[in-house]
């Protein structure tokens, strides 16, 4: 993944109410959601993480079947240095 990927939005992922089903994965169309593959939550399951170049399509948030995501759009895209930095 190159230093200058856009994201148009972002995500906040409850993560211990994921009960790591990967549905968020497949519908990932930029794919940029991963499986974790060490940590895993109160509940023992590995959870979703975000990478640069979300675009914000709502698509992890609408096959959720426990409602783990909020979905954020920004106003400009942003730079990944930016996002982390934030």
């Amino acid at each position: 993944m190159s230093s200058g990927q856009l994201s148009r939005g972002t995500l906040v992922i409850d993560v211990d109410a994921c009960k790591g089903c990967e549905l968020c994965i497949d519908a990932c169309k930029p794919h940029v959601l991963s499986m974790t593959t060490g940590k895993r939550n109160a509940m023992g399951y590995l959870y979703p993480e975000l990478e640069p170049g979300c675009t914000a399509c709502h698509a992890c948030a609408l096959i959720c079947p426990d409602f783990v995501f909020q979905v954020w759009r920004y106003d400009e895209p942003v730079a990944a240095e930016m996002q982390e930095a934030a």
